[in-house]
């Protein structure tokens, strides 16, 4: 393989993989690489593996309730229980056509003009059939893409989900932050954005780098946290003036808009419930009580169901 440089001379992948050692053991020099292409390492043939799907949507809004898909992506990938990333599919893309014009902002942000997506329309049979052997869906921000998808094609609702921006401790691992560029990036890659498909590709392979401080893929991050149950808790008719309180432990104002009780609510790992529940009789109501407690694992989490 060869490649040219400015003035036409070809320079080999065995010349060119030589100055990328020097310039970063230089310390002085970071390289990024770009994603090219889809991985397509076989498993080996005594393993188990799952198929997954990387699923990313671009909208309208922000709003699940009234705004619209106008882009959906999906990318199959094989992945072991440990969380080894091997065979990457085909992707699966679709424009749909919103109601009305998509807006100047939503344009700069998703690359998607008005005539891109005229006359499309996403059949939901094929986005169902595509998912169907599918034994996880994963997004990056999937509170986001699962309330989406789940109003456009209900069959969503019964696939586990996991997040590759929230169920992997990023900030642990040295990333500065979360958004899937800056993981990307921070990961030694680039890649082609502002289409979903290169996104989920992006994060594939993010997915399946190491873990520069607690070692193994980022996957088998995901996967574990992923597996863990959590329990939502929900402090209603605390006393106003503990607020302060409970806002400093980490609970959050349940707003408007939510089928949930509008009261603070936290969300604890299994093992923490009863130590939470005891905190809330002894120190917010001081007394005996029964609390509103809703388990949530990845069936249900991200969704409004939760």
């Amino acid at each position: 393989m060869t490649a040219d440089n400015s003035i036409g001379y070809r320079h080999t992948a065995e010349e060119l993989e030589a100055m990328v050692a020097a310039i970063t053991k230089s310390g002085d020099y970071r390289v990024l690489r770009k994603i090219k292409g889809m991985r397509s390492e076989k498993a080996p043939p005594n393993a188990e593996t799952k198929l997954a799907i990387f699923l990313d949507v671009e909208t309208t809004g922000l709003d699940h309730a009234k705004d619209e898909i106008i882009e959906l992506a999906m990318v199959p990938f094989s992945y072991s229980a440990d969380g080894v990333i091997y065979e990457v599919g085909e992707p699966f893309q679709r424009f749909n056509q919103p109601r009305g014009p998509i807006s100047q902002e939503i344009t700069r942000i998703t690359g998607i003009t008005d005539d891109m997506v005229a006359g499309h329309k996403i059949d939901t049979a094929e986005a169902e059939a595509f998912a169907k052997g599918a034994a996880l869906i994963v997004a990056h921000n999937a509170s986001f893409d699962r309330r989406f998808m789940e109003r456009l094609v209900p069959s969503f609702a019964l696939k586990p989900w996991a997040c590759s921006q929230s169920q992997v401790d990023w900030a642990k691992e040295g990333f500065e932050g979360t958004r899937l560029s800056y993981l990307v990036a921070g990961a030694g890659f680039f890649y082609d954005s502002h289409r979903a498909s290169n996104d989920c590709l992006a994060a594939i392979e993010l997915l399946a780098s190491t873990l520069p401080m607690g070692g193994g893929t980022a996957m088998g991050a995901l996967l574990e946290r992923a597996r863990k149950p959590s329990w939502r808790i929900w402090a209603e008719n605390s006393p106003f003036e503990l607020k302060d309180t409970l806002k400093a432990r980490g609970y959050r104002w349940n707003a408007d808009g939510s089928p949930f009780p509008k009261a603070w609510y936290t969300e604890v790992d299994d093992d923490a419930k009863d130590a939470e529940l005891t905190f809330l009789k002894n120190e917010i109501y001081q007394r005996d009580i029964e609390l509103l407690v809703r388990k949530i694992d990845a069936y249900n989490r991200f969704s409004d169901r939760q």
